[in-house]
Parts: C-alpha cells; structure tokens; sequence
C-alpha cells in the first residue's frame, strides 16, 4: 500500500498508548516527546499493541538519593538515576551523565534514545541512562570522587558486565570512569571483580580503554556525512562548519573534518563565541582550551556573539552541545544547509519544525550519535576476549558499522516517504520488532 509523506510534526500519535501506560504529553519534556516519536515511527512500521507497550515506558527506573561529604566538611544530598529501558536485544548500555539540568524525565528520554541507537547501528544491546544532578565544575576532585563512588555504589546492584554497562557521558572523563571501575570491583565478591572492567566502558588505556576514544565517534560522524551529504551532491572539502561543544567530542569532530579540508569557521560554548571565515585551527584551539580551559580569548579568531555564530553564514552545523541547545530561537537565525545531531537531544521539537520549514536538512542523533555505542560495543568485547583491536582495525569497523546505518536510513526514508529522523527511529523499531517477534513475551 503507498504511504503518504509524513514529518515528524505531522505524524500521528497513539493516543490509546498513552492513556494506557499514564502519559500525558507535555511539551518540551525530553521522555515524551521522544516516546512519541517512537509510537509514531511503531504505527508506520506496524509494531504490535504489545510491543508498544513496552517500548513506550522503560523497565526500570531507580532513582537514589545520598549524601556526599564536601571538603568544608558539610553534607550535601545528592539525587541519582538509573534507568534502563529495553533489553530485548542484549544486556543494557547506556550513558552516565553529571549535570546540574538533570531529571527523571530526562534521563528515561535518553534511555529510549540508547536502545534506538544501538539497535540502528546493529549492536547486541540494549538502552540505559544515568547520572547525577550536580555541576562538576563546582566540585573539587576529592569531592567528585567521593560523589561518583557514592553514586556507584547507590545503583551498584543494576550494574554489571552481563546486565547493565555504563559509559561516559557529559561531566564524565576516564579518571571518573576509572573510580566507576574501582568502586564497582571494591564492592563485588572476589571471583568477579576484575569481570567489572566490562561494567564500565571508557576507561583509562592503563584499565583497558581505548586511547583517543573521541577520535573514533568523530570517524562515525564523518563516515555518516560522506553517505548523507553524497545523497545531496555536497562536498565535505570544500564546506564551512561551524560546531557547537568543543569538548572531547566536538573537539575530535572538528579535527577530523578539518583533515578532511573543510574550514571550521564558528565554534561555541557555553561561555564564549569565536569566528574566523578563512578557517580556525583546531589544534591551536584545543590547546589554548586545554591551558585556559575554554575557548574564550583564543587570538588567532574573533569572539563574537552568540547570536552571530548561529547567522553565521557556512553548509554545515555539527551540534555537540548541551540538551536543547538548538531551541526555536537559535533555529530562526540559523543558515546552515545541515544540521548534525551528534550529542543527544540536542533539538528542541519546536527547533526542528523551523529547520524543517526553512528546508534545513537534519542528521539526528539517534545516527549521528549511534558512534559513541560502537565504541563501547568494541570496548566492551575488546575486554570480554580479553583482545587487543589495533587503532587502524577500530576505525575502519567504525566507519564502515556507521556507513551502513546511514545508508539504512536512506533506505527507510525512501520507503516511509519521512524525514531522516523518523527513518532512523523506523530502522531501529523493525529490528527490534524482529526480536520480539521471535523471542515473545514472557510469561
């Protein structure tokens, strides 16, 4: 039967669905506009009522409050999530996040979002979300210690190599994956201790992480730009770039693209703008944030307003920021002719309507994204067979897992007649329900 052109905007939502699990839709609420566009892409792929259901609500939510002792001496409370979502395709894997915007609904939003993207992208898992509302940058490194190991020790019993693997996320580095490590193997019986190395992805080289681990999720995203901007007949060459996020992964991006020969002329962050058309140098860049600790002040570019980067003229907008932070505002003022999704969430609903509208193309996150999970997907079975993957084979399994996944959307959105986004969220949903048809329902 011919599908008539929907857009995400447009699509119909099971209104029975939400009634039934307790939804009511609020706007700007991270978890149900995501579960909405996951009914929607189900309704266009014909997922059963059963298989709705399930996917439109996570199967765990733990939420742990603790006190963490502050150099002062003072007590102070800290809250904590874990949610895991699906696990029909394999053991959880999802993200740890430290932010101070951080609530349920947000981290059950990002949840969904992990199994979305490790189903696109083809790895045996599936989708979890944590973290801790807290502002790292306020915390000394005692006091991050002591906070992650608290934190660790408060979801410790839904962790494990087989059941739930963590991974870095924003406000996270390898040291305090590396005290996830730690903690996790202090408080496991002796026999399966050291089994807690494949509990917790991103870790230090010396601990059995993968060194440059931002370098391979920026060949994932270069690798879906080549498939993508192909399709429309653009050059990855000869394009402007502008990047939202310089941090370990906007930073990685930005490098490889400008390997690539395109010219990053805008960077932002959360405190400052710079702006240099012929091109910034990345890697003076990095080394300037690296001993100042942010990119204000660089003087090989021109700081600018905010509102300046985003009317910056230039083909390419890489987002590697903060949830939300392309919001309708920001989206009225943008030029760019792509906008990639690498961070998650990082586009309000409303943000995307105007790109929409304004004829922006948009690589979301659940591909653009999808990287970060390869890379723990490798981590995790470089550690399971105890192997050593050389730097050249990751990179090129990387890419190649990330060429495929684009070109997967491609096919979906030929075949749903959708936008990329909800192409990504079909592909994701008929594998997944594949595997429910197959393994059913218990009982």
């Amino acid at each position: 039967m011919e599908r008539s052109t929907v857009t995400r905007t447009s699509l119909p939502v099971s209104s029975r669905i939400f009634e039934e699990i307790g939804v009511t839709p609020q706007a700007g609420n991270l978890f149900h506009e995501t579960a909405e566009r996951l009914l929607a892409a189900s309704e266009m792929v014909g997922l059963r009522h059963q298989q709705q259901i399930i996917l439109a609500q996570p199967k765990s939510e733990v939420m742990v409050q603790f006190p963490v002792e502050m150099d002062d001496g003072a007590h102070r409370l800290f809250k904590g999530y874990r949610v895991q979502h699906s696990n029909a395709l394999g053991p959880y894997l999802g993200g740890v996040r430290l932010a101070p915007r951080l609530s349920l609904d947000t981290v059950k939003g990002h949840a969904v979002l992990a199994t979305l993207r490790a189903s696109l992208v083809r790895v045996p898992f599936g989708g979890a979300f944590g973290g801790v509302k807290c502002n790292p940058r306020e915390l000394s490194r005692n006091e991050l210690m002591r906070l992650t190991r608290r934190y660790c020790s408060a979801i410790s019993h839904q962790i494990g190599p087989a059941y739930d693997i963590i991974a870095p996320e924003a406000g996270t580095n390898g040291q305090v994956m590396a005290w996830f490590f730690d903690t996790l193997a202090q408080t496991t019986p002796e026999p399966s201790r050291q089994d807690q190395s494949r509990a917790v992805m991103g870790k230090p080289v010396e601990l059995g992480g993968f060194s440059g681990r931002g370098k391979l999720v920026a060949a994932g995203v270069i690798a879906v730009l080549d498939e993508i901007l192909g399709a429309s007949m653009m050059e990855l060459e000869t394009a402007r770039v502008s990047i939202v996020g310089f941090g370990q992964i906007g930073s990685a991006v930005a490098h490889a693209l400008a390997l690539r020969g395109a010219r990053i002329t805008a960077v932002l962050t959360s405190s400052a703008a710079i702006y240099e058309p012929g091109g910034i140098d990345v890697i003076a860049l990095a080394e300037h944030r690296a001993q100042t600790g942010d990119i204000d002040g660089f003087s090989s570019a021109t700081t600018i307003l905010e509102r300046d980067f985003w009317s910056a003229p230039g083909e390419i907008c890489i987002l590697c920021g903060d949830d939300g932070c392309l919001d309708i505002t920001r989206a009225e003022m943008c030029r760019a002719r792509v906008v990639v999704e690498v961070g998650g969430a990082n586009i309000t609903a409303g943000a995307e309507e105007v790109l929409v509208r304004q004829g922006i193309e948009i690589v979301p996150d659940v591909l653009a994204g999808a990287a970060s999970d390869l890379a723990s997907a490798l981590e995790w079975r470089e550690a399971r067979l105890e192997l050593n993957f050389r730097k050249q084979d990751l990179d090129i399994h990387i890419r190649k897992q990330m060429t495929l996944a684009a070109r997967r959307v491609q096919v979906a959105r030929a075949r749903y007649e959708c936008d990329m986004r909800t192409a990504a969220i079909c592909t994701a949903l008929e594998r997944i329900g594949k595997i429910y048809d197959i393994r059913g329902v218990f009982p």
